[in-house]
């Protein structure tokens, strides 16, 4: 057995914190813009309405689905250097055209979604991070590796927002650069500090980045990817197959994860604004306040996990963590006898007298049709009696909100890192980025769908059926977990050339 240098171990590692580098940029280009979508789509693109924000948020998972399983394809025949830099340049050129979608004088709605979705389309190289990682790294260092990733995925999370909020000051005006037909404000330096971003990346992948790879113990091997500037000496047994059973069901359990996470992220204005009288203004900033906090508590758990994992294993700590979010949903069901604040009663205390009990005022539906007075200019709060649930669903009190957060903050990552590592470890040794590239577009379809179903069931049925829903399907993951328990081991350990 040859062990590896100490030269190799540093530019092996080297190599893996550009990776690192890479999934932090690509969650900042997706989260740097998230605020300001709307109010820039709205100033380019009087035409465009709330449905077409819809599109333009989701196109960016769209793109990354798109472009996940073919960077994955490349990157397991080529040097992975290749599709790293073409997927970053896409980004940045993405970016650039971004901060240029006011110029044309018609369709600028249609510019900014084309932006968009290739922003997603280069967030595809998601795939080549990790099955890079999965190569770069033994079984022991594995759930180190992924948990890092994702912390630095959710980090580009966090501190996109905050990047945009600096570039406020710049204000809606800034510079105008005529040279150029360029407006620098606080819509268009983000997503141009984005692709500054970008180029120092391909830079560093340049300089720094070397394809290396290693067996399950560590071992120096030779890679399909070696552009010759490596030194692995050592043949990989890849002699086996790989089961394609636990394969499919960590995809599934993964998309359940990630439609979980996405619904919980698209109710939680909604919810709020109707359950707690919530203006928009308030619910925005509170729920992001909310947010942040669970990135950071995420971070924490991303390293904890880390060290939990070597004593107890993947599989259990995944179970654990779904049981957790089954938990914090859960605790989202309707309990008490309180219902929430009706719209209409402030519509109907401003506007008609009230000497009379109010079910005899006016039927049902008379009650739609009421107005706020000319002269009334505050925001109507509470829960619209359009939603016809809300005369009879009992409100989800804020302390169960809050636990709820906390749960979901919690379980979430600790969901999302295992399953990662799970699957880089049941792959094995053979070339990992298409299958890679199918988990992470699995991801990003959950993240389009996941909104979709909540917003239609919760509008039309209520919370009480929306999370009910979303209860029986995590569990119904936990079944399927329990079903493909002893399935889920590394490649080498189910043909004996590693002990669990």
């Amino acid at each position: 057995d040859v062990v590896e240098t100490q030269e190799h171990y540093k530019s092996r590692w080297r190599s893996i914190w550009i990776m690192y580098l890479t999934m932090f940029l690509s969650s900042v280009g997706f989260s740097i813009v998230i605020m300001s979508v709307w109010p820039y789509l709205q100033k380019i693109d009087p035409t465009a309405d709330a449905s077409f924000l819809g599109w333009i948020i989701a196109s960016y998972s769209i793109g990354q689905m798109v472009a996940s399983p073919l960077f994955g394809l490349w990157s397991n025949y080529r040097p992975r250097r290749e599709p790293l830099v073409v997927s970053t340049a896409i980004s940045v050129a993405a970016n650039c055209l971004y901060a240029y979608v006011h110029v044309p004088h018609s369709h600028n709605k249609y510019y900014m979604l084309t932006a968009r979705a290739l922003v997603g389309f280069g967030a595809g190289n998601v795939a080549v991070v990790r099955s890079y990682i999965a190569g770069a790294t033994s079984l022991m260092e594995r759930t180190s590796a992924m948990a890092n990733t994702s912390a630095c995925q959710a980090v580009g999370f966090i501190l996109g927002p905050v990047f945009q909020t600096c570039f406020t000051l710049i204000g809606e005006e800034g510079v105008t650069w005529k040279f150029l037909c360029l407006q620098l404000n606080m819509y268009t330096a983000p997503v141009l500090f984005g692709a500054l971003l970008g180029v120092i990346n391909i830079i560093l992948i340049f300089a720094i980045f070397r394809e290396h790879q290693v067996d399950d113990m560590g071992r120096q091997c030779k890679s399909i990817n070696s552009d010759g500037e490596g030194s692995d000496v050592l043949d990989q047994n890849t002699e086996g197959s790989i089961d394609h059973v636990a394969v499919v069901a960590l995809n599934i359990l993964f998309f359940v994860i990630l439609f979980v996470f996405a619904v919980f992220e698209t109710i939680a204005t909604p919810l709020t604004m109707d359950m707690y009288s919530w203006t928009r203004k308030e619910a925005v900033f509170n729920n992001g306040i909310i947010l942040s906090v669970i990135g950071i508590e995420s971070v924490i758990v991303f390293m904890v996990v880390k060290m939990l994992s070597k004593k107890t294993g993947e599989r259990a700590i995944l179970h654990a963590g779904l049981l957790i979010v089954l938990i914090g949903f859960f605790i989202l069901l309707p309990w008490g006898k309180k219902l929430p604040n009706i719209q209409w009663q402030e519509i109907k205390n401003n506007s008609i007298p009230t000497t009379a009990p109010t079910e005899m005022l006016m039927p049902f539906w008379s009650l739609q049709e009421l107005q706020l007075p000319s002269n009334h200019t505050a925001e109507p709060v509470g829960c619209p009696v359009s939603q016809s649930w809300c005369l009879n669903t009992p409100m989800i009190y804020l302390a169960q909100y809050i636990s709820s957060d906390v749960l979901i903050g919690l379980g979430y990552p600790v969901c999302n890192v295992m399953s990662y590592t799970l699957y880089s470890k049941v792959l094995g040794p053979k070339p990992q980025g298409v299958y890679m590239g199918w988990l992470t577009a699995s991801g990003s379809g959950a993240r389009i769908l996941g909104p979709v179903f909540v917003s239609q069931i919760y509008t039309h049925l209520g919370p009480r059926w929306a999370f009910s829903l979303i209860c029986g399907v995590v569990v119904a993951s936990l079944l399927l977990l329990e079903i493909v328990y002893k399935r889920l081991i590394a490649f080498s350990v189910r043909y004996g050339r590693m002990q669990e």
